[in-house]
C-alpha cells in the first residue's frame, strides 16, 4: 500500500523547507529588484548621454564651424589672410579660455596661434581627435582637428575639455550616488513586497492547514479587489462546495444506513419466522416471497445511486440524439393515465412537436419521476398537467400538480439524495426521483426549476436552444 508523503515546511509558512530559491515570494522579489535595476540603468544612460553627449556635440560643431572658417581665410588671403584670422579667433572674447587655434609647420614649430606643447603625433589630416597638450604649464585633455594646407602646414582647431570633465565628473558622481540609493531602495522594496505577499500567501496557506486538519467551516479572510482577493473568493466558493458536498455524503449514508435497515431487519425476521415454521410449506413460501421483495427494493435503491453516478460522471452524454420532446412527453401521459385513473386523477397533455438532442430512455424516465411523483404526491387536486413549449426559444417541459405542493422550507431541499417531505414519509418512496431528475437535466445541459405553484407544485426542465 502506498503512502503519501508530506512535504517538507510549515503549513502556515510560506517558504518552509524548500529555502529561498523555491519561495516565489523570494523569485519575485528578486525580479522586482532586477527590474528596478534595470530601470535605473537606463534612465542613467539617458541622463548621462543626454547632457555629456549634448555638451561634447556641441564642442565639435564649435571646432567645425571655427576650422571651416579659417580654411576659407587661407583661400582667399593665403598664409596672410590665415594668420590675420587667427589672430581675430582668439582676441574676439568668445571662448577664449578654452580655445585652441595654432598653425604649425611641417617641423611641428608653432607659426601662430595659441597653442601649447602636445603628445603624440597629431591626427590625421580632417578627423576630430583626442590629445593631451600643455595649457599653462599643466596637461590637459582637448578635443581638436589639424587640416593640412597646400604648402605643409597644418592648421590645428580645438577646445580644451576642463569644463567638459568637470562637468562628466559631477554627472558620474551623481549617477553614483543615485545608483547606490536605487539599489537600497531596490533592495527594501523588494524586501516589502516580498514580506507582502508571503503574508497574503501565509493567510491562504493558514487557512488551508485548518481545513485539512478538519476545521470545515474555516474561511479565507477575502480583502480589497486585487488577484489575492479573487483567489480567495474562489478558494472559499470551492470550500462552500466541498462543505455541501461532504454535508450530503453524510446525509446520503445515514439515509442508506435508515433506508437498508428497515428492509434488512423485515428480511432477518420473514427467514426467522419461516425458521421456525418449517413444517408448514406455504407459510416458507410466502415468507420466502416477500423476503425476495424486500431485497429486490435494495437492490433498486442501490441501482438508482448507480444511475445518478453514472449521469453526474457524463458516460451517457454520447448516445444522444435527435428526439421529439413533445412525442415522449405525450406517450409517457398516456402511459399514466390508468395508474391516475385509479387515484382519482386525470393526466392532460399538450404541446407541440419540438425538437431536442438527448436520450430517449433518460428522458422518458425523467418524465416518468415527475409524473409519478404528481399523482403520488397531488393526488387532491385532481389534475396533472404535461407540456412541452418554447419559451424564448428554449424547449421547454413542465409536470404540474394541484395538490397540497412542498413546504417554503423544503424546496431547496428536494433535489438532494433520500430528501423526503414530512408529510410524504407514509408514502412509498426512497427520495431519490427528483434526485435523478436533476442528474438527468444536468447531463442534457437543461436547468431544473421548482415552483410552487398555489395550488400544487410545478417542475420546469428548460433545454438548450436546438
Amino acid at each position: 500500500m502506498a503512502r503519501s508523503r508530506a512535504r517538507p515546511g510549515n503549513a502556515a509558512g510560506t517558504g518552509g523547507g524548500t529555502g529561498l530559491r523555491g519561495s516565489i515570494a523570494f523569485r519575485l522579489a528578486v525580479g522586482y529588484a532586477l527590474l528596478v535595476a534595470v530601470a535605473m540603468a537606463t534612465l542613467s544612460a539617458i541622463v548621462y548621454f543626454g547632457t555629456v553627449g549634448v555638451f561634447e556635440r556641441s564642442i565639435d560643431n564649435k571646432i567645425t564651424n571655427v576650422e571651416a572658417h579659417l580654411v576659407d581665410a587661407w583661400s582667399i588671403d593665403g598664409r596672410v589672410g590665415l594668420m590675420r584670422e587667427i589672430d581675430a579667433q582668439l582676441h574676439d572674447l568668445i571662448d577664449t579660455d578654452t580655445e585652441v587655434v595654432g598653425l604649425v609647420d611641417a617641423s611641428g614649430r608653432v607659426l601662430a596661434g595659441n597653442m601649447g606643447r602636445w603628445t603624440g603625433d597629431l591626427p590625421p589630416s580632417g578627423e576630430l581627435a583626442f590629445g593631451q597638450m600643455l595649457r599653462g604649464g599643466a596637461p590637459v585633455s582637448v578635443r581638436m582637428v589639424a587640416t593640412r594646407l597646400d604648402d605643409g602646414t597644418r592648421l590645428v582647431v580645438g577646445r580644451d575639455l576642463i569644463e567638459l570633465d568637470a562637468i562628466r565628473n559631477v554627472v558620474e558622481r551623481a549617477l553614483g550616488v543615485s545608483a547606490g540609493v536605487s539599489v537600497l531602495l531596490a533592495f527594501f522594496g523588494a524586501q516589502v513586497f516580498r514580506s507582502l505577499l508571503e503574508a497574503r500567501i501565509g493567510r491562504i496557506r493558514r487557512t488551508t492547514a485548518r481545513i485539512a486538519a478538519g476545521e470545515l467551516s474555516s474561511r479565507i479572510v477575502v480583502m480589497g479587489n486585487d488577484e489575492f482577493a479573487r483567489l480567495g473568493d474562489d478558494i472559499n466558493r470551492m470550500l462552500d462546495r466541498i462543505e455541501a458536498l461532504m454535508d450530503g455524503v453524510r446525509h446520503v449514508s445515514n439515509s442508506i444506513a435508515h433506508d437498508l435497515r428497515t428492509p434488512l431487519s423485515r428480511v432477518r425476521s420473514r427467514l426467522d419466522r419461516a425458521l421456525q415454521a418449517s413444517t408448514d410449506p406455504d407459510a416458507l413460501v410466502a415468507d420466502a416471497r416477500l423476503a425476495i421483495e424486500d431485497i429486490d427494493s435494495v437492490i433498486s435503491l442501490f441501482d438508482k445511486l448507480l444511475q445518478i453516478a453514472a449521469l453526474e460522471s457524463g458516460v451517457r452524454a454520447g448516445t444522444f440524439e435527435k428526439l421529439d420532446l413533445a412525442a415522449i412527453a405525450h406517450d409517457m401521459a398516456e402511459l399514466y393515465e390508468a395508474a391516475a385513473d385509479e387515484q382519482g386523477v386525470t393526466v392532460r397533455f399538450a404541446g407541440l412537436p419540438t425538437t431536442i438532442r438527448g436520450d430517449r430512455d433518460l428522458l422518458a424516465s425523467a418524465l416518468a419521476s415527475l409524473i409519478d411523483n404528481a399523482i403520488k404526491y397531488g393526488r387532491s387536486g385532481g389534475r396533472v398537467d404535461v407540456a412541452v413549449e418554447l419559451a424564448d426559444g428554449s424547449p421547454t417541459l413542465t409536470v404540474r400538480d394541484y395538490g397540497p405542493g412542498v413546504p417554503l422550507e423544503d424546496m431547496d431541499k428536494i433535489t438532494r439524495r433520500f430528501y423526503r417531505v414530512d408529510q410524504s414519509r407514509h408514502l412509498p418512496g426512497n427520495g431519490l426521483g427528483l434526485s435523478t431528475v436533476a442528474a438527468i437535466a444536468q447531463l442534457h445541459d437543461a436547468t431544473l426549476a421548482l415552483r410552487r405553484a398555489a395550488p400544487g407544485f410545478e417542475a420546469c426542465v428548460t433545454f438548450p436552444p436546438p
